[in-house]
C-alpha cells in the first residue's frame, strides 16, 4: 500500500519507519532540505523536498497514487491544509492528521478532509489499526483460547469483493461478517449486502479461515 507522510520530525519518522517495517511503500514529504538529508541517512524510503501545503508540490510528488496520507507536522494549521488538499484535490481514501494542540481538536473533522484525528501518543496505533487496514486484514481482538479473531479491513478499490454481495463471496465456514461501516453509517450485514470500496468490514473468523479471507478481501 502507498502511504505519504507529510513532515519528517520525530513523529513522521517514527510512523514512516513502522510502515516500512510492515512492508508498505512510504513517501515522506519535507520542506527542509537539511532534514531530508539527515532522514535519508536513517530511513530508506522515498523522499521529496517540497511544501506539503502546496497542491502543485503534492501533484509533482505523486499524491494522486496514494492510498493513505498522514499529516504529521508539528503545526496544526499545516496539518489541516494538507488534509484538505489530500481529500479534496486528490480524493485520498484515508487521511490521518496529527493534532498538536488539544484546543484545536474540534477543527479536525470531515469538513477539513480529516478521517482520523489523533494526538501524538495515539498516532501510531491509529495509523496501524485504521489507516493501514485499507487493503489489509488487521487483528482487532483475539478471543480467549486464540482460535478466533475479530479482524477488520477497509476495502480498497481493486479488492476482489468490490461490487459483490456477501452471499456471492462464499466466505469460509468459520468466518462471518458482523458489521459493515459505510460513510459513518453502521449496516447490519445481510446476504444481499453489497460491498464497496471504502467500506470498513468487521469479520469474526477462525485462525484457519484467515488465508481464504485474505484471498476474498485483500487487494490484488
Amino acid at each position: 500500500m502507498k502511504v505519504a507522510v507529510a513532515g519528517a520530525g520525530s513523529v513522521g519518522m517514527a510512523v514512516s519507519a513502522d510502515l516500512k517495517e510492515h512492508g508498505h511503500d512510504v513517501l515522506i514529504i519535507e520542506k527542509e532540505p537539511d532534514v531530508v538529508d539527515h532522514g535519508k541517512a536513517h530511513l530508506d524510503v522515498r523522499w521529496v523536498v517540497a511544501d506539503a501545503c502546496e497542491a502543485s508540490s503534492l501533484q509533482a510528488a505523486g499524491f494522486a497514487e496514494m492510498d493513505v496520507v498522514v499529516a504529521a507536522t508539528g503545526d496544526d494549521e499545516d496539518n489541516l491544509v494538507i488534509s484538505l488538499l489530500a481529500k479534496q484535490e486528490f480524493a485520498i481514501p484515508r487521511v490521518i492528521a496529527r493534532v498538536n494542540n488539544s484546543r484545536n481538536q474540534w477543527l479536525f473533522n470531515e469538513g477539513w478532509g480529516v478521517d482520523v484525528a489523533v494526538s501524538t501518543p495515539e498516532l501510531y496505533t491509529s495509523l496501524v489499526e485504521e489507516a493501514v487496514s485499507i487493503g489489509a486484514l488487521v487483528h482487532l481482538h483475539r478471543f480467549e483460547g486464540g482460535q478466533f479473531h475479530l479482524v477488520g479491513i477497509t476495502l480498497a478499490g481493486n479488492c476482489p469483493s468490490q461490487g459483490k454481495t456477501l452471499s456471492d463471496l462464499q466466505l469460509p465456514r468459520d468466518a462471518r461478517v458482523v458489521a459493515v461501516m459505510r460513510r459513518g453509517q453502521l449496516l447490519v450485514p445481510q446476504p444481499d449486502t453489497v460491498l464497496y470500496s471504502g467500506d470498513e468490514v468487521a469479520i469474526l473468523a477462525s485462525v484457519d479461515a484467515e488465508p481464504e479471507l485474505a484471498k476474498l478481501l485483500v487487494s490484488a
